[in-house]
Parts: structure tokens; C-alpha cells; sequence
């Protein structure tokens, strides 16, 4: 261990860091939560290089191996860069190595027979190592530990399959007579030892006090001015936070100040970092240079660019996505501009400590959007900074994520009873089903993968839902990057403007069936937002509440949603310049959601006629999912909405709040239990809101499918009243 210490350059560890390694040397497995900079990286590889350096415990000569797990590539490139450079004094001893979709095919049997610390994500493990467990019998035989990187973003549905993901990697391991200690770090996690032990199936120690040293972070909270505009239904509109945060990206490029501005769409970053440089162009061209754009969806070697170029100093300001919200170590950044809430506290002190990892003094700015809980935080700031961080949301015996594992689980080694108390007490309900729609066959005391094609093909353990859908440019054929299945229809529908590295282009044509979307350059004075409509039905009521006269109801719905045309919206103040039709087709989702009702007693209580009641309804439903990611750990692109006047499953005026993940996430639930503090919360947005008719900051939607409308701010107040009359103390 001395010379694993040394290895790492650690003078005096930490006391976090000693209790770490302590753990891990005899067996434990631990999660360390401590804040960010705070050296958890070298708190597990202080245990992960003594085994690797011991070769007293060499299987077959391999010598011990470790297996690190990412929840980004950038996250994984960066942490390979970081091992070889702490390893460098051990000459051969440690062979790290990255495997995952951007390693070349000549690469990957080297990792396999050679690498002893390979760097990977849950997909890889999930579609090509566990799959292929024979060619990697020798790795996995020697495996002593796990790193779980940042795993509180393992959450919601995403998080539910990671944990079946690694489940079967346990099994795997233990018919190769392994028994991996499992080492997880997160910066920011309530509860996190129950969270890992969900995530891992195994009872996890907690390391929580933080020992580091940390330099003085000052957080500002902004709010955009009004501008003279108005939008719909002469709403007043706000300057946008995109618009404002690139123009604070390029005053702090301009004072030589290192910043990125996370920001949570793609075509978000992409119009900032555009913005910026067109303001540093005029200002100075060589600064312009020195702004770009990180997101998903980029090629390999664009990414790995990007990142050597903020590593060496050569780029002053980024806008990025979440792909670079995770412990990626860009030492030397000054500042960082957050674009909006991001949903969570958790994710909100994660982007904010990427700022000041040196130790030295750091910025962040949260730039409100012009959005309820926005503007909401920006007005009540004990919401965010004297609340913990949230609980991290999983539930792994979900069965639209549960049956795909096992139906995995089965083909990687026949299933046996003895193997189901590891995927959890649900297996004996959904095997009987999986045999039924013959995808498994039970043969003696097993059970048996029956089809010919990949069994782990059954499932994107991200819930994207297909095949990414390719960008491709007509005149060359060049292929710009991919975009998620599941957001193709509101991304790149015909017509749309499609942002890629400062470039502008056009979407010609979107064919679903070979998964391609055809564009060409342009450079429009617009950008696009698509529209749609969604119905829904109740499938199945598990939990139902009364409040007063109205009932709360938690259950199984499924929806169908359907983009049926985009606006164009001018770049910088968002006026609309018009409306587009489109045919695409109907998709459903089957899901869980939380709903209430109000009968005709509780209508007249609270003087809502019929003329204004689809507009207090939908008011209702457009405000509480904007105020839902305070009460669960959520982003509200998590969640959908629906409300009607007339119900025909409910046969009252309903409003639903769904997951937006097959089978649920937990969000739905979360907001059934916290039902009374999350619907007060959402009457008072509303009520506190100094617009007359409703606005953004309030009721209106920025992903509404019906333009807003109707929308009546003042009777949601007056029905949210009459509901919360008859609440119960606690919800459930």
C-alpha cells in the first residue's frame, strides 16, 4: 500500500481518503461522498493500485484486475489520462486501457488478454463485455474490484438498469470464482450508502466527511431583464437564458476568465458557443477561436479534440451539455454558467464544482430561464442553498427493466432458481411471462435463452428507444453525428434547424425507416421548437387518496404522443414567425402517473365555469410540472402532462403528471407521497407571479404540444385552493 500512496502522490492522505483504502483492503465495499475536488479518485486508487501491484495474488498469472465504470466517455478518457499518469512510476505493472464504442476493433483484443484496469460505461458492459464473457473468462476471474464513478446519476430508469447490469456481471464473476469488492464515488448524494446498496445489491459502507481543503465559492443567482416583446397571448417575455448566458460566456473570454457554460440541450450549447463567438468576433477574431461547443452526438475524434484543447488552455469557454457536468478534472477553470436549473440540487453543485478544483476561488452563475421553478429559485434562494441534495430515485424491480435483464442474464449462462434471488424477489412473476411470449425456455432447473438474435439487443439501458438516427450531409455525405431515437421526431423532423460545431444547417428530409436525417448548410434567422399532441388512459389505479370531494390516484397509464408541427422562433428574442404541419407518426408509452380530480361541488366552490375550466386545468398541470423536480430527482424533460375537462376514464376534470420512461422512474410516486408540500409550492408560483395573465415565469410551457392555450392563471389558483382544502396531511 506504501508504494501504491506514494504511486498515487498522495504525501498525507486525507482522512476520507485512508478510511476509503482501509475499507477497500479488507473487503468492504464503499461509496465515498464527499464534495467535489475532494479527491475521491485517489481514495480508491490507493486500494485498486496496491492489488494491482501485489502479485502474490495473481489468478493464472494474470495478476489482479479492476474494472472502472463511467457514466460519460469523456468521463472515462479523462480518468485513463489521470491513471497513467499516476502509474508512470510503476513502470508495467498497471496497464490501464479504455474500452467502449470509440475503441478501434485492432485495440480491443489487447484490452481483453492484457489490460488489468480497463475504463468502460454501463452500455459496454451491458452490449459487448458480459455478452462476450468467455473471451474476457481471464479478466473477469482475476476481477477484485468495481469503481463506480459518480453514481448518483444512476437514477430514474437509467439507474434501475445499471443495477440489473451489474447484478449480472456479479453472477458472472462468481461462476468464475470471483467476488469483487465494489468502490463507488459520488460528490453529491442524500442517503448514499442505501442508494449504492440498491444499485449494487449489496450492503456498501459510507465514507461522508470530507477532509479536503476547498477554496471560497461565490454563487450568484440571475435573473434576465423583461425585454419590450410579448409573446403568446401578449404575455411579457424575458431575455432568454441562453441569449444571457452567452453574453456573460463572452464578457468572462474577454477578461481571459476559464468558464463553461452547461446548458441542457445540444441546441442550446450549440447557440451559445455560436453566439459567443460572433460577440468576440467583433471584439477581437482570435478570441472567437477560443470559444466552442461539447455535446453528445459528436464523432470520437471531435470529442477527444475538445477535450485536449481545454485540458492544454488553448480553449477559454465552453458550452456544454451534461456530458461534461461529470468529475471530468479541468484544472485552472475560473468560472462556470449554469443555463437554467438542471433539475436536481444534486446536478446543480455538481456543474457548480467543476469551477475552482485547484483549491483557488470559483464562480458560478445560475441563469434563470423564464420558467416557473426558474424563477421561483432565483426568488426564494433557501430552496437551494439550505435544502440537501435530493435522494437518488431507482427502483431495479421494475419489470418493463427487470424482464430484459433476465432474458440477458439467460443467455450469458442458463438461468437457475439459485440465481433469482440475486435479480430480486419479481423474477417469479415475470418468468412464467417470458416463457409464455417464448422468449425463455425452463429446461430441468433452468432456464434458456430461445432466440437466435442478441438477447442484450432487447433493451437501451438508457431508454433512448432504437437505433440513434444518423445526420448526414446531402452535398458530401459526410456524416456529422447521431441523434438519440427517442428525439428524433422533435429534433430532426423535416424543416428543422439542426446545430453541429458553429454550423448551421437545415433538415431536408427524415427518413425513420433507415434511421437518417438529410441536411444541408443554411443559415436561417431563426431556430425551430417542435409541437405536439398527447392522450392518455388509465390502465390501472394502485393507490387512490381522497382529498375532500377530489381524489389523489397513483397508477399505470399509457400515452400516446404524436409531433404534429414546429414553430420557427427568431435567434436571440424568440418571437414566432410562423407554424408548420407534420406527419409523423403516433407513438405510446406505458408508464406510471400520478393524477387528481375535482368534482362539480368543488368547480362551483371555487368559481370555475365551464368556459375557463380547461384553462385553470391546464394552468394546473403546466405549473406542477415545472415545480416537480424540487420535490423528486427530475428534470421537467423527465416528465409529461395532461389535463381534461372530461375525462373518459375518471369521468371528472383530471389532471395527470407521468414519467416519461416506459415502465415509470419513480417520479410519478415521489409525487403522489410529497403531494400537499408540491401542489402548495405550485399554487404559490402561481399566485406570487407579478404577470396579469399567466407568462412563462408562471403557467406557460416552453414544451406546451398546444401553444398554450388555453390557459387561465387565476382559476388555477382558485382550484388548486379548493384542492389542497381537502388534502390530507400526508398524501399517502
Amino acid at each position: 500500500m506504501i508504494a501504491a500512496v506514494q504511486a498515487a502522490g498522495i504525501e498525507h492522505p486525507w482522512a476520507h481518503q485512508a478510511r476509503v483504502a482501509e475499507h477497500a483492503l479488507d473487503g468492504d465495499s464503499v461509496v465515498v461522498a464527499t464534495g467535489t475536488a475532494s479527491g475521491k479518485s485517489l481514495a480508491y486508487l490507493v486500494p485498486v493500485l496496491s492489488r494491482l501491484l501485489d502479485g502474490s495474488e495473481a489468478p493464472n498469472g494474470r495478476g489482479a484486475t479492476t474494472l472502472y465504470l463511467a457514466p460519460t466517455k469523456a468521463l472515462a478518457a479523462d480518468q485513463h489520462r489521470a491513471v497513467k499518469k499516476l502509474s508512470q512510476p510503476l513502470g508495467n505493472a498497471v496497464r490501464p486501457a479504455v474500452y467502449d464504442g470509440d475503441t478501434p476493433v485492432e485495440e480491443r483484443e489487447w484490452v481483453r488478454q492484457y489490460a488489468n484496469y480497463v475504463l468502460t460505461n454501463p452500455d459496454m458492459l451491458h452490449r459487448g463485455i458480459l455478452p462476450s464473457h468467455p473471451r474476457w473468462s481471464s479478466f473477469l476471474r482475476a476481477l477484485k474490484y468495481v469503481v463506480i464513478d459518480e453514481c448518483h446519476t444512476y437514477r430514474g430508469v437509467f439507474g434501475s438498469h445499471v443495477a440489473q447490469v451489474l447484478r449480472r456481471l456479479r453472477r458472472l464473476c462468481a461462476r468464475y470464482g470471483a467476488e469483487p469488492v465494489f468502490l463507488l464515488a459520488s460528490a453529491t448524494a442524500a442517503e448514499p450508502s442505501v442508494a449504492a446498496s440498491r444499485l449494487t445489491g449489496l450492503p456498501v459502507v459510507e465514507v461522508a466527511d470530507d477532509a479536503s481543503p476547498r477554496g471560497e465559492l461565490v454563487f450568484a443567482l440571475w435573473e434576465p431583464p423583461l425585454t419590450e416583446l410579448h409573446g403568446e397571448k401578449g404575455a411579457p417575455v424575458r431575455r432568454t437564458a441562453t441569449a444571457e448566458t452567452a453574453d456573460l460566456l463572452t464578457d468572462l473570454t474577454v477578461q481571459g476568465v476559464r468558464s463553461v457554460a452547461f446548458v441542457r440541450s445540444r441546441r442550446g450549447a450549440e447557440l451559445i458557443s455560436v453566439i459567443a463567438q460572433e460577440r468576440l468576433a467583433e471584439i477581437d477574431r482570435s478570441l472567437a477561436r477560443r470559444v466552442a461547443a461539447y455535446r453528445g452526438g459528436y464523432l470520437p475524434e471531435e470529442r477527444r479534440a475538445l477535450e485536449r484543447a481545454l485540458h492544454s488552455g488553448e480553449l477559454l469557454g465552453l458550452a456544454a451539455t451534461t456530458a461534461l457536468e461529470l468529475g471530468v478534472d479541468i484544472s485552472g477553470l475560473d468560472a462556470v454558467l449554469i443555463a437554467g436549473y438542471p433539475g436536481t440540487r444534486a446536478s446543480l453543485w455538481q456543474q457548480a464544482g467543476r469551477a475552482g478544483r485547484s483549491g483557488q476561488g470559483a464562480l458560478a452563475v445560475l441563469v434563470a430561464r423564464d420558467d416557473p421553478l426558474d424563477t421561483f429559485l432565483v426568488h426564494h434562494p433557501e430552496a437551494l442553498f439550505d435544502q440537501p441534495v435530493e435522494s437518488t430515485v431507482l427502483d431495479p424491480d421494475n419489470p418493463y427493466v427487470l424482464a430484459p435483464h433476465l432474458c440477458a442474464a439467460a443467455a450469458e449462462l442458463p438461468l437457475t432458481e439459485e440465481d433469482l434471488r440475486l435479480f430480486g424477489p419479481a423474477c417469479e412473476e415475470l418468468l412464467p411471462q417470458l416463457e409464455a411470449a417464448q422468449l425463455l425456455r425452463r429446461r430441468t432447473k433452468a432456464w434458456h435463452w430461445t432466440r437466435r438474435e442478441r438477447a442484450a439487443d432487447l433493451t437501451d439501458i438508457r431508454g433512448q428507444g432504437g437505433r440513434p438516427v444518423q445526420v448526414v450531409e446531402t452535398g458530401t455525405g459526410r456524416l456529422l453525428g447521431t441523434v438519440d431515437a427517442g428525439a428524433a421526431h422533435t429534433t430532426v423532423h423535416e424543416g428543422a434547424v439542426h446545430l453541429h460545431q458553429g454550423r448551421t444547417y437545415l433538415v431536408r428530409e427524415l427518413d425513420l425507416e433507415d434511421s437518417v436525417a438529410l441536411v444541408e448548410q443554411a443559415d436561417p434567422p431563426y431556430s425551430t421548437v417542435a409541437r405536439d399532441t398527447t392522450s392518455i388512459s388509465v390502465l390501472e389505479t394502485d393507490t387512490e387518496v381522497p382529498w375532500g370531494e377530489g381524489r389523489l390516484c397513483y397508477g399505470s397509464v399509457e400515452v400516446t404522443n404524436q409531433v404534429v408541427s414546429f414553430l420557427r422562433r427568431r435567434l436571440i428574442t424568440g418571437e414566432v414567425l410562423g407554424e408548420t404541419k407534420l406527419d409523423l407518426p403516433p407513438r405510446t408509452l406505458r408508464t406510471r402517473a400520478v393524477w387528481w380530480t375535482v368534482t362539480e361541488d368543488q368547480l362551483d366552490a371555487a368559481r370555475i365555469n365551464p368556459e375557463i375550466l380547461g384553462g385553470a386545468l391546464h394552468a394546473a398541470e403546466h405549473a406542477s410540472i415545472g415545480m416537480l423536480p424540487l420535490f423528486a430527482t427530475c428534470d421537467r424533460w423527465d416528465i409529461g402532462g395532461v389535463s381534461v375537462p372530461l375525462h373518459p376514464d375518471t369521468l371528472l376534470p383530471t389532471v395527470f403528471v407521468y414519467d416519461g420512461h416506459p415502465g415509470g422512474a419513480g417520479f410519478a410516486e415521489r409525487a403522489f407521497h410529497t403531494a400537499r408540500s408540491w401542489l402548495t409550492a405550485t399554487r404559490q408560483a402561481i399566485a406570487a407571479c407579478e404577470c396579469d395573465a399567466g407568462c412563462p415565469s408562471c403557467i406557460q410551457s416552453p414544451k406546451c404540444g398546444n401553444g398554450n392555450e388555453p390557459l387561465h392563471k387565476r382559476g388555477a389558483v382558485r382550484l388548486l385552493t379548493e384542492l389542497l382544502r381537502g388534502a390530507p396531511d400526508d398524501s399517502a
